[in-house]
């Protein structure tokens, strides 16, 4: 029962229709009881900064942000976390008294699995990452802080890849980065202990595509994973390649699912966030059985 107590929270996108994260943030604040309603709010980017002035003066607690105004948001803010600056996107807003403040779950998220599931000492490991937008940005500061000895990212546009590299130049996260053209991975699939999409390929409604053939899978080391952020279809064609090679697949459920828990956490002061529920309601709203 939504009343004039209910404490907003939201999500804006454009578009944001096919948001997943209002079925999984109220399937949460029902569960904790909690008199809070998480709705979708479509704002186009010339809306953005009216928009954030409103959700100020209608008393919003905090919102998610999504494509495409994860690095628009910044100037609009009036404090950013360490975090979300190095990355240089925003994904999650709290009101606190007066003001906006941003930060970036989505490294929480990313890495979650990688802590717990598939636990192992990664300072002897190397990473290769797949693309070098705003995605691989929070996947390349994951890696960072699990320690990697090496980090490879790898894209098709040589420019875009040096301006990557570069914007990197001030941080630690540096040190051990490099940066590849497409041809360079055959050289360096054998060495990736952790491989991951951050591309769009493969994802709905192109499921029959994958950024990498099976043939070029076929050098994984024993023991590596195959990550893709990407979380319809289950699984994409790039996990189900990686797989015949004998590699231990994560999807993009989990990083969606972690994210949304370390965003609550935020926005409700509270460790005690129900992860199992949420899981549930979004395999549910996507038709996928336990």
């Amino acid at each position: 029962m939504i009343t004039g107590k209910t404490k907003l929270l939201g999500v804006i996108g454009h578009p944001v229709e096919h948001s997943l994260s209002p079925v999984m943030h109220n399937a949460a604040l029902a569960q904790l009881g909690l008199d809070y309603a998480y709705l979708p709010f479509p704002i186009a980017p010339d809306n953005l900064e009216v928009a954030i002035a409103g959700l100020a003066s209608i008393g919003v607690v905090g919102f998610s942000v999504t494509i495409p105004h994860k690095q628009a948001i910044i100037p609009l803010l009036d404090e950013i976390s360490p975090v979300a600056q190095a990355i240089g996107a925003v994904n999650t807003v709290t009101r606190r008294g007066n003001q906006w403040v941003g930060t970036n779950t989505d490294i929480e998220g990313f890495i979650s699995p990688l802590q717990s599931t598939y636990q192992q000492d990664w300072t002897q490991k190397i990473a290769v990452i797949l693309g070098n937008g705003g995605a691989a940005r929070a996947v390349v500061a994951g890696c960072h802080q699990l320690g990697f000895a090496e980090i490879h990212v790898v894209g098709r546009n040589v420019q875009r890849l040096e301006e990557f590299r570069h914007s990197w130049e001030n941080s630690t996260v540096g040190e051990n980065l490099q940066v590849h053209s497409w041809d360079h991975l055959a050289k360096l699939i054998p060495q990736a202990n952790l491989l991951v999409n951050t591309t769009p390929i493969g994802m709905y409604p192109k499921i029959d595509e994958s950024p990498l053939i099976i043939e070029e899978l076929a050098d994984l080391p024993e023991g590596a994973i195959a990550y893709d952020l990407i979380y319809i279809p289950q699984p994409t064609q790039f996990l189900q390649k990686a797989q015949q090679q004998g590699a231990i697949a994560i999807d993009g459920l989990e990083m969606l699912v972690q994210q949304g828990v370390a965003a609550l956490k935020i926005w409700l002061q509270q460790e005690d966030i129900p992860v199992d529920i949420m899981r549930q309601a979004l395999k549910k709203q996507l038709g996928l059985g336990e």
